[in-house]
């Protein structure tokens, strides 16, 4: 494996995740990601260009804001790393494949979304309709077997997650269902079924370690995003051999 191509594909990654930390952030607010400078949401602080660089600027800084000491939060370097990483990850697992553009796009909305839902318990429309055509043309151009998959994973991911809002009265939000319904288009009906589940049994191992540690209260609401963000990446990479393993065990 040529390390040259590993570590750019990390190197870019890390650029990348940067920018989604920013983008989850702001984007929910309504602030431009584009215009103004990153500042301290502290103090407001202009950073400088030394203090924008990825995970070294963290640790040079000792995770402080070099103005008012106020501790940065150790979602930035986790979600530059994580998408370094996962880019790597991508490129590992497809090649240099025409899948290859879905999965690096699919990665970068799941990371703003886990900035995005972490931060504000937001998932931002925007984002969700920034990605949803360049999803729906990909899969036009680079289709799933059956070819109506696709439709048929993003209406079940809207219905299923619509369902559960209305006899759960709130249990999850329209957040949710709109991301749902983006994954369908990806993963197709199949997967977007087990995506589903998966974030279920996810969010139900994460909620009861949560109250184990007493980090959150009963019925506190909490984000279920990065649930589907773990599920997602894991029925996108694995979903084919689960199922397999899932029939061939019934």
């Amino acid at each position: 494996m040529n390390t040259f191509t590993l570590s750019l594909f990390f190197l870019v990654g890390l650029l990348f995740g940067s920018f989604y930390n920013v983008v989850g952030l702001r984007l929910p607010k309504q602030l431009s990601f584009i215009m103004n400078r990153s500042n301290c949401i502290h103090c407001s602080h202009q950073l400088h260009w030394y203090e924008l660089i990825p995970i070294l600027s963290f640790l040079c800084l000792k995770g402080r804001c070099s103005k008012c000491s106020n501790r940065i939060s150790y979602l930035y370097p986790l979600i530059e790393i994580s998408t370094g990483l996962l880019f790597v990850y991508s490129y590992l697992m497809l090649g240099w494949n025409s899948e290859l553009i879905i999965a690096l796009l699919l990665v970068s909305m799941l990371m703003i979304i886990t900035v995005s839902d972490l931060t504000y318990m937001v998932i931002p429309n925007k984002l969700l309709l920034f990605f949803l055509p360049l999803f729906f043309i990909l899969r036009i151009i680079y289709p799933l077997t059956p070819w109506w998959s696709p439709l048929l994973g993003g209406l079940l991911g809207v219905c299923i997650t619509m369902f559960i809002i209305l006899i759960s009265r709130g249990g999850m939000g329209a957040g949710d269902m709109k991301l749902f319904g983006v994954l369908g288009i990806v993963l197709g009906y199949e997967k977007l079924l087990l995506c589903f589940f998966l974030s279920c049994v996810v969010g139900a191992v994460f909620g009861m370690l949560l109250l184990v540690i007493k980090k959150i209260q009963r019925k506190q609401p909490v984000a279920f995003g990065p649930y589907i963000v773990i599920a997602t990446l894991i029925t996108y990479f694995y979903g084919d051999a689960i199922i397999d393993w899932y029939f061939r065990y019934l």
